[in-house]
């Protein structure tokens, strides 16, 4: 047992769990604030675009007959609640169309924090000898075997070659 609670202890611990832990808190804090912008600011807007529909009072009674609200159908039969459902899915695209705003401005302002990237060193270099492109860290052309060290003379390596040949 106390093997097991030491486990516990390490797996509960991690980096990984605690971040893990954070993000879920800070999401249902941004869950309430989104649902808010949603249900306090854009249906009432909407509402002015669809006539004053109110959706949670759209319904369907099982029972085939006619409801003046949907609290009165649920007392006497099963109802099918679209009106819910679009209103859920209205919240959903609402909360995605935030988030993704979120994000976006989040990476914009973490791009302006940071300092411009110099360019980095190309990977390849030509060699001297027969300029064909090889890696930058080569110190002999595969191709043509030349040396490639910066402390040999470009033009004594080409004597010696040519004495050789």
């Amino acid at each position: 047992m106390k093997k097991f609670i030491e486990e516990f202890k390490a797996f509960a611990l991690k980096g990984n769990m605690i971040n893990l832990a954070v993000g879920m808190i800070i999401g249902s804090a941004f869950t309430s604030i989104v649902n808010s912008l949603v249900n306090d600011i854009f249906m009432p807007i909407l509402s002015i675009f669809t006539g004053k529909i109110d959706f949670s009072n759209l319904f369907i009674a099982l029972d085939g007959n006619k409801y003046p609200t949907l609290e009165a159908a649920k007392e006497v039969t099963s109802t099918i609640n679209y009106g819910s459902f679009i209103t859920q899915t209205i919240n959903f695209l609402l909360m995605a169309l935030v988030v993704f705003l979120a994000v976006k401005a989040m990476g914009r302002l973490e791009r302006l924090g940071r300092r411009p990237e110099e360019p980095k060193a190309s990977a390849q270099k030509a060699c001297p000898y027969c300029c064909t492109m090889i890696p930058a860290e080569a110190v002999r052309c595969p191709n043509c075997t030349s040396r490639l060290d910066k402390e040999v003379n470009i033009e004594q390596e080409r004597k010696t070659t040519d004495a050789l040949s």
